[in-house]
């Protein structure tokens, strides 16, 4: 007698799937519009680019160093309170940044507190939350409805923020962050709990220990080939996020230019994210991650060479978002690939640490791009450069081919 696959323990899996999108859209969100805010914090602060750059660069690196801590907070005492937690923390740094006009007031503000509320509810917390109660064959498709989740708060959020100041203020819109932030702690009942694995699925032993697990993560050449390309991703979207905004003024167009651009972004990764999760349950997502490293080289050699006009910057939005954080899916697969599930919102946070510090350099180099040269010419140049590397990277990656598990009879 033939029984659906999908057993009503596994149907009851994607309420957790879904509610953990919606965290993601906001957290995520919130940081990828936070360039909007760099010219009325020019203004209000008297803080010059760099400076500001700087705080934004900061937030970068502290939003990665915060998901592996956070994640084994997850992994041992359940993800509720982490997220909760978090979203305290981005409120709080979001009010804050209203009244500050120094260096480190911004830095402590958006740099500190706002970027480690953001990761409390980041990629390795919600995933690494859901990754317990789905087994690995379905983990693919469900990272990449994740990822969308994230990829629609890009899209909503910009064009949003961009109207909240137009039309009020920029304080005005910091508030609103703030107020949306708070929604996610009673989002984190869903996610309450720390699920034993699925031990059936787990690729390591159930009795293997935290400290056990990363001595064995860090003598694995894949896991740091897989950080080598993730650096490269974070480079390419925090100097994208931040400074998109600035490149659009330097060719004289409307700010909705930018805030359009970074909607189309979110919308086109959305389709992404969902396509890759797909996708990644039949071919190698090495190979995933390859094409799209290699595709963002092409992209923004295309754009360095376009007129610089308003449907310039929304076709190579479109182009870019198709793979923006689409990366995510695949490299939290081939993680729990590599690793299994226990620990993953430990192992998959310390990747997104090294995206962070890819992030770092993107935010502040382009800021110091700016000031030096007056353009953001070199840091094309780089990006491209950087990109074509990391698709490179990904190739020696050791990852069986994926297995589809037939229904069961």
């Amino acid at each position: 007698m033939m029984h659906n696959s999908s057993s009503p323990a596994q149907r009851s899996t994607w309420p957790f799937v879904m509610m953990a999108a919606v965290i993601l859209m906001i957290t995520m969100g919130t940081r990828q519009s936070l360039g909007l805010f760099m010219a009325p914090l020019n203004l209000h602060t008297g803080l010059d680019i760099a400076s500001i750059s700087f705080a934004m660069a900061i937030s970068q690196l502290v939003w990665g160093m915060v998901q592996p801590a956070f994640g084994a907070v997850a992994d041992r005492w359940g993800p509720g309170r982490v997220i909760v937690l978090g979203a305290f923390m981005l409120a709080a740094g979001s009010v804050l940044t209203t009244y500050v006009t120094s260096d480190w007031g911004l830095i402590f503000s958006i740099g500190i507190l706002s970027a480690a509320g953001a990761g409390a509810g980041g990629f390795s917390i919600v995933i690494g939350a859901t990754a317990q109660r789905i087994p690995v064959e379905r983990q693919s498709a469900a990272n990449g409805v994740i990822n969308a989740g994230g990829s629609m708060g890009q899209f909503i959020f910009p064009p949003l923020n961009q109207l909240v100041i137009s039309t009020l203020g920029w304080m005005q819109a910091m508030w609103m962050i703030a107020a949306l932030a708070l929604t996610t702690a009673p989002m984190a009942w869903w996610l309450r709990g720390s699920p034993r694995p699925q031990k059936k699925h787990e690729a390591a032993p159930p009795s293997l220990t935290l400290r056990e697990q990363l001595k064995i993560a860090s003598r694995n050449r894949s896991y740091w080939c897989l950080h080598a390309g993730f650096f490269t991703c974070g480079f390419h979207i925090a100097f994208l996020v931040t400074h998109l905004p600035g490149e659009v003024n330097l060719c004289g167009l409307s700010a909705n230019v930018a805030s359009i651009s970074l909607a189309i972004i979110g919308l086109a990764n959305v389709i992404g994210s969902l396509v890759v999760g797909a996708v990644g349950m039949r071919v190698r997502m090495k190979m995933i991650l390859f094409w799209m490293y290699a595709s963002r080289a092409v992209v923004i050699l295309i754009y360095m060479a376009a007129p610089k006009e308003p449907w310039t910057f929304y076709l190579f939005a479109a182009a870019l978002g198709a793979t923006w954080l689409a990366t995510v899916p695949p490299t939290a697969g081939i993680t729990a690939k590599l690793f299994g599930g226990r620990y993953l919102a430990t192992l998959f946070g310390l990747t997104l640490f090294t995206h962070q510090i890819g992030g770092f350099f993107g935010a502040w180099l382009g800021g110091l791009a700016l000031v030096s040269f007056g353009s953001y010419e070199w840091m094309w140049w780089a990006d491209a450069g950087l990109a074509l590397l990391a698709a490179l990277v990904n190739l020696p990656i050791k990852e069986a081919k994926p297995e589809l598990r037939l229904a069961a009879v």
